[in-house]
Formats: structure tokens, C-alpha cells, sequence
């Protein structure tokens, strides 16, 4: 507290009341509330993303060699989180607009997607095939072990399908000589949106240049549970349409089953693959739409 009061009167900022939430220190003032927590970012990224217009993040007080950084704290408005959400993919989807750039292939960067998918596809094959062979020699399943034997089917044909869809995408990339990339806020959640006159995005340490996808897969994994992914995909897609490829790789990942361990209480497992099984099958009828019948 002692290195933050001296940053504080550096900036002759007096405060008055401390809240600890998290990892950051919002900071009471006459002047109004700021935020405060350790400066982990790449000093640079702030400076590109105002070359390229992208303002809509907190105002940064303190200098970038700060060990603490200061910015204004944001207080959004309440209103429907489903529309919140939509506002959210408005605004990443600016973001990669206005960050996209083209660099040459690094075709050993690919190489090293596929081979680490292809090495996850077949390690889940093997783990599942050990875990079913397991829970039908019991004489009695927990009700955790029913509902996975139940809906192992679902598992199955999300691993057969992404099995089949990486080498699809591996012809598809194979020849490409430029990759497109953009700034990725690469720690997407809906609690780091907030809305007032304008927009703002905040939560930006782990930031960083790559495919567009992984934003839209990282958000997916926090809140495929919450909302109608196909209404937001489709509002990315107005602004950013993803290329071919890109979708091809957005689906593989998201169609991946996570590896379900038994380590848990009884109602802890059960609610856990109920939820995964319920992610698998509004993944399926979010891609589904985009292949025919004969394909799915």
C-alpha cells in the first residue's frame, strides 16, 4: 500500500477511501474514482491501438514505465446482458477491423496448430475408450457415470468431427503464403465491457497479436452457456467476416470435448457433465448450419 500511496502523490491524487477488488485498487478521490493495479502490459500496445483509432478503453493516467498503472475506474450502465454481449462483439469486431494486418506464413506455426490438435484428438479418443471400458464393468454406476455412458455418442462425434475437419482446414492453408492477424484483447469476458456515452474495454494484460479467432474462442468457452452464439457470430461476421480457413479452425476448437476427470463430489460431477454435454450440443447446432446434411 505504501508503493501505491507514493505513485498516487506523484500524480497528486489524494485518496480517501481504498476498495480491494481482485487484483486492482479503485481508489476514492475528490476529483472521482480511479483504478490502480500492478502494470503488467505490453507498453507498446496502447500506442498501436491509438495509431489505428481504437480509443475505447479507460483514459491511462500514470506513465507506461509505471510499476503501477492508474486509469479512470469506468461505472457502465445496467441494462439487459444480452444486448450487453452484442455491443461487446460490435466492439471486438472493430477492434480487428481496424488492427488487421497481413505477415508472411510461418508455415511451422500451422504445422504446430494441426499436430497439436491431431495429438489432443487422438489422446481424448484413447482417455474416453479407457472411461467407458471402465464405467460398464462397474455393477452399479454413480449417477455421473450413467449420464457420461448416456451421451459418450455426443463425444464421439464431436472427436470425428474435428478429426475429419483439421485435415480439411490443413489443404485449406497448406499453400497460403500471408496470414491475416489483429490485435487479440485475448481475455475476453463479459464483466470487462463496459458501456456509458461510448464503450470500453478494459482487463488488456494479456493482449497480444494473432488469428482474430482466438478472442471469439475464448469468449465461447466462458459464455456458450449463457447466450445464442449464432446471433452473435452472425453480428461479428457483418462487421469481420471470417475467412474460410478461419472458421474452419474457430469450429474445430470450440467442437473439442474438454477432458471430463472424475474428481469431484458426486452433484459436482453430474452438474459438470451436464453442462459439458449441454455445451456440445448447442456447439453442434451452431456449426450445423454451415455444412450440409451430408457432411454433418
Amino acid at each position: 500500500m505504501k508503493q501505491i500511496n507514493e505513485i498516487l502523490k506523484k500524480y497528486q491524487i489524494k485518496p480517501n477511501r481504498y476498495i480491494k477488488n481482485g487484483k486492482t485498487t479503485i481508489v476514492d478521490t475528490e476529483i472521482g474514482r480511479f483504478a490502480i493495479k500492478k502494470n503488467n502490459k505490453d507498453k507498446k500496445i496502447f500506442d498501436y491501438l491509438k495509431s489505428r483509432s481504437f480509443n475505447y478503453y479507460p483514459k491511462i493516467i500514470s506513465n507506461e514505465n509505471e510499476e503501477y498503472e492508474i486509469s479512470e475506474y469506468i461505472e457502465g450502465l445496467d441494462y439487459p446482458n444480452e444486448q450487453k454481449m452484442l455491443d461487446l462483439i460490435h466492439l471486438i469486431s472493430l477492434l480487428h477491423s481496424k488492427t488487421t494486418h497481413y505477415k508472411e506464413v510461418d508455415f511451422e506455426d500451422y504445422k504446430q496448430i494441426y499436430e497439436d490438435i491431431k495429438n489432443n484428438i487422438e489422446y481424448l479418443e484413447s482417455y474416453y475408450n479407457d472411461i467407458i471400458t471402465l464405467i460398464e464393468s462397474h455393477v452399479y454406476m454413480s449417477p455421473s457415470e450413467y449420464l457420461l455412458a448416456r451421451n459418450i455418442s455426443r463425444v464421439f462425434i464431436s472427436l470425428n468431427f474435428c478429426k475429419e475437419e483439421i485435415e480439411n482446414w490443413y489443404e485449406l492453408i497448406k499453400d497460403k503464403t500471408k496470414q491475416r492477424v489483429v490485435v487479440l484483447h485475448n481475455n475476453l469476458d463479459l464483466s470487462h465491457f463496459f458501456k456509458t456515452d461510448s464503450s470500453y474495454l478494459i482487463s488488456w494484460d494479456k493482449s497480444k497479436i494473432g488469428i482474430p479467432i482466438f478472442d471469439l474462442y475464448i469468449l465461447y468457452k466462458r459464455h456458450s452457456l449463457d447466450y445464442d452464439f449464432s446471433e452473435i457470430l452472425k453480428q461479428y461476421e457483418q462487421s469481420y467476416p471470417l475467412q474460410k480457413d478461419e472458421r474452419k479452425l474457430f469450429f474445430i476448437l470450440i467442437a473439442l470435448p474438454p477432458k471430463i476427470e472424475f474428481d469431484k463430489t458426486t452433484y459436482e460431477q453430474t452438474k459438470e457433465i451436464s453442462n459439458q454435454m449441454d455445451i456440445m450440443y448447442k456447439t453442434e447446432k451452431l456449426i450445423s448450419p454451415y455444412y450440409s446434411k451430408q457432411n454433418i
